[in-house]
């Protein structure tokens, strides 16, 4: 079943180490693809970016299938695993092989990948013995699989890696900057791209400049015009400049979301504003960024949702949350997946 739900803490923090350790495709698929909790928030739930509004799930015997907005079955229940629809297409798998299908279940690109990633820009990212490459909409290829790591077009550019080294590259496969990185997170965000050099991580512009000092030991995407980064296992904001907003005192932080951001320090989640300020207190056991108005936060192991103001606007009853889109969020209850409104009222309850 694919959902973005936080039931996990510090899991931020752990998704930024993972990628601290030359994420691949394959492993941002696994997580898109797996059980609940992928990561703090970096999706919104409740809706598919896609015009496609079908969403992968999972029955009890394992078998994945695709729901309408309803919880109704559209695409059966008979494939090993899936993800959502993205450009018209969503990945399958199939006798451990994957693939793409369109909407009405049609088989487009067949089942013959030993790995595959979303479709971004017209091209998706797929592998066969552990070499990576990219294929059209039509399952042509149009860039040679021969990387050994590769991830989605952004702006028109998509990280690749040869030989331990990561760098950037056009739809037409010509190299944009040298592989020398240790590692490129795409997308650029705020027009600014953070990589990591030598160990340490810093940020490259569109015109691929190295802007800011590869000075911390993780940094992640500007959001709100802040950017969290980490140095000697404490986080902090920089601004576009690379100077310090906020000082590199806690355990934890998310990105900015709504003029809020959810940080962690000596084992409590709380919200700061831009000024480094205590907007909400430390009083959480996890808490995940804003979204139209509501974030969700644990307390006392349950989870539910908070205003700006802190105040409690759905009961801690839950075992999961995601965040609000559209109006509407997915939780997980009792083992069950449900979507619920801003007053906590159930819209859909999952088959």
């Amino acid at each position: 079943m694919t959902l973005n739900l936080i039931n996990r803490p510090s899991g931020r923090k752990a998704e930024r180490m993972m990628r601290n350790i030359l994420l691949t495709c394959a492993t941002v698929v696994s997580l898109m693809c797996a059980t609940p909790g992928v990561h703090l928030h970096a999706r919104k739930t409740g809706r598919n970016s896609s015009d496609v509004k079908l969403k992968p799930r999972r029955n009890d015997t394992g078998k994945h299938g695709f729901v309408n907005e309803r919880g109704k079955e559209v695409i059966p229940f008979r494939y090993d695993d899936a993800g959502p629809f993205s450009e018209g297409l969503a990945p399958v798998k199939t006798l451990n092989k994957w693939g793409f299908i369109d909407a009405a279940g049609q088989e487009l690109i067949p089942c013959k990948y030993d790995m595959t990633y979303h479709f971004s820009e017209g091209l998706a990212t797929v592998m066969i013995d552990e070499q990576w490459g990219f294929i059209d909409r039509k399952g042509k290829v149009t860039i040679p699989l021969e990387y050994y790591g590769a991830d989605s077009f952004t702006e028109g550019m998509a990280t690749v890696a040869k030989d331990g080294q990561w760098g950037l590259i056009d739809k037409k496969g010509r190299e944009l900057i040298p592989f020398k990185y240790d590692r490129v997170w795409p997308p650029f965000s705020e027009g600014l791209l953070p990589v990591k050099f030598e160990g340490k991580a810093g940020y490259i512009d569109t015109k691929l400049r190295e802007v800011i000092p590869f000075r911390y030991d993780i940094a992640v995407g500007f959001s709100e015009g802040l950017a969290s980064v980490m140095i000697d296992d404490k986080w902090g904001f920089i601004d576009k400049t690379g100077r310090e907003a906020i000082p590199c005192i806690y355990d934890d932080a998310e990105s900015f979301s709504e003029g809020l951001v959810a940080v962690s320090l000596d084992g409590k989640s709380g919200y700061i504003d831009r000024n480094g300020r205590e907007a909400i207190p430390f009083r959480y056991e996890n808490a995940g960024s804003f979204s139209e108005g509501l974030a969700p936060v644990r307390l006392g192991g349950k989870w539910g949702y908070i205003d700006k103001t802190g105040r409690e606007i759905i009961s801690y009853e839950y075992d999961e949350a995601g965040s609000f889109s559209d109006g509407v969020a997915e939780i997980r209850l009792n083992g069950q997946t449900l979507e619920i409104d801003k007053t906590g009222i159930i819209v859909v309850a999952y088959e």
